[in-house]
């Protein structure tokens, strides 16, 4: 792969002033992409939750149902 500089040389480039910023009322000139983004990772694809946590987080939730009624069942008392 061969790198190019996204950015734009003064010296070619028109409408910019010596330091390379565009005049006031001038247009910059536009950005470029990344030609050199780096390599397409293929070995860590997503697979969501795990079974694991998905089983805790619901027998938690169960428990704490549990308890608030419970809770509700011994105040109705």
């Amino acid at each position: 792969m061969s790198f190019t500089n996204p950015d734009p040389e003064p010296e070619r480039t028109t409408g910019l002033e010596p330091g390379g910023g565009a005049p006031p009322g001038e247009t910059p000139p536009a950005e470029s992409s990344l030609p050199e983004a780096g390599p397409r990772e293929v070995h860590n694809p997503p697979k969501g939750w795990g079974k694991t946590p998905l089983v805790l987080i619901i027998v938690l939730a169960v428990l704490v149902a549990a308890f608030f009624l419970a809770y509700a069942i011994s105040l109705a008392l």
